[in-house]
């Protein structure tokens, strides 16, 4: 009878420390749930509040560089006299009767545009094709050209009338001793390396030269006609399923190349190279071609991190290169080390820098400060819901349709609702 109870005592303590154990086991286990809810929901937030600050920081990246265009356009637009005359047009805008029939100028622009628009299509299908078919070494040569004539020919054009307007004396020599270095300084930092904020300068200034060259070369309405013909155009080729640039988008995310330096303006830095060069290992998504590469080989994005005075990663244009014999150690612990994050950044086509630059500054070069401004703020405006539609679909959207429409509507409402309105309320002594 004593072991009987004493076995059955036995049993209630053994029951009584199993049901304690799996109470504290699960108790343990609400608070270790808890935890990992209180951890998600924290890290949710602070997840938020990267994608908050990041995405004001891509719309200021944005926002200046275009603004510095276009603030560069309307300068020279309201100072120097050789931009607003029209002498010469370009071959592509064979119609231009100084005639004022309506019909004539409606047809005569919608010739042009279209003219220019089947241009424009032709060189891009070319491009693509060259890209598909890994031609590099004939794009990056095509574009060392067109980069070399714009910093050459027409900053020398530009400068001597900058010179001209301000009577400002200078000698040949000086003139062309600055000019070689501005050149070559220019090439290397487009198509080369160099740090980010000087190779963002040159694409600001070549952007503003070619909306300069549209400017004066192009007759009055068929620069409106264009900017029309050219965002439905860049709607169709970015939003197609079968659009050019949405092809070239999509190779160079499959081959993990970045799209040439010379046709985008990044945030962060993007380096072209093409040469061959050892292969790095790493789990970037852009990574070095091999030497063996070296007959097909495209641009390739290497880029060194560093945390900056406010703590946010940035790359920047210095990059390091180790030492012969150490070479492949330091190169992948280097790159490992910064493959787990990808510089963030955004990226906006030169053409839509050039084109909002046209309208500004052919809004500007009427000489109505309302229509200017109103067209400039527009023209930020659709960038700003351009970048909140890219935040909400995350895929390649164009960037020319929403600002150009906007700037045309504002200019339009402007010079023909608002700034008679307003002339008509100063004329009559009438303020609000």
């Amino acid at each position: 009878l004593f072991s009987f109870h004493q076995y059955h005592y036995n049993l209630d303590f053994i029951s009584t420390m199993a049901g304690e154990q799996v109470t504290f086991q699960h108790s343990l286990t609400c608070e270790m749930n808890d935890t990992d809810e209180d951890l998600t929901a924290q890290q949710t937030a602070e997840q938020n509040r990267i994608d908050l600050k990041y995405g004001a920081e891509h719309v200021i990246m944005l926002i200046t560089p275009v603004s510095l265009c276009m603030l560069v356009v309307i300068a020279t637009m309201n100072t120097v006299g050789y931009y607003r005359t029209k002498d010469i047009y370009l071959i592509y805008a064979p119609f231009h009767s100084d005639t004022e029939d309506v019909g004539t100028i409606v047809w005569e622009s919608l010739a042009n545009a279209g003219i220019m628009l089947c241009v424009i299509i032709v060189m891009t299908l070319f491009l693509i094709l060259l890209y598909k078919y890994r031609f590099y070494r004939f794009i990056h040569g095509w574009l060392l050209f067109s980069s070399l004539i714009m910093l050459s020919m027409f900053s020398l054009i530009f400068l001597r009338q900058v010179f001209f307007t301000f009577n400002i004396p200078i000698d040949y020599v000086t003139v062309t001793f600055a000019m070689w270095n501005y050149a070559v300084v220019g090439l290397i930092s487009i198509h080369w390396k160099a740090p980010l904020r000087l190779q963002q300068a040159y694409l600001i200034m070549v952007s503003a030269l070619l909306a300069l060259i549209f400017i004066k070369f192009l007759p009055d309405w068929t620069t409106w006609a264009v900017l029309v013909c050219i965002s439905f155009w860049d709607l169709v080729a970015v939003l197609c399923p079968r659009g050019p640039l949405r092809m070239l988008v999509e190779m160079a995310q499959e081959r993990e190349e970045p799209i040439f330096p010379a046709l985008i303006y990044s945030s962060t830095v993007v380096y072209g190279c093409t040469g061959g060069e050892d292969k790095i290992s790493a789990h970037s998504s852009h990574s070095q071609l091999s030497s063996d590469d070296s007959s097909k080989q495209g641009p390739s994005d290497l880029s060194s991190k560093v945390v900056n005075e406010n703590g946010v990663d940035r790359a920047t244009g210095d990059v390091a290169q180790p030492q012969p014999s150490t070479a492949g150690r330091e190169a992948t612990s280097t790159t490992e080390t910064s493959a787990s994050e990808e510089p963030r950044g955004v990226k906006l086509g030169l053409g839509d820098f050039i084109f909002y630059s046209v309208l500004v500054g052919k809004a500007s070069s009427y000489g109505d400060w309302s229509t200017t401004v109103a067209c400039f703020v527009a023209i930020l405006v659709g960038l700003c819901l351009t970048l909140f539609l890219l935040a909400i679909f995350e895929k390649a959207l164009p960037a020319l349709p929403i600002s150009i429409l906007l700037g045309i509507l504002f200019y339009f409402a402007t010079s023909l609702v608002i700034s008679p309105f307003a002339n008509t309320l100063a004329s009559n002594q009438i303020f609000a």
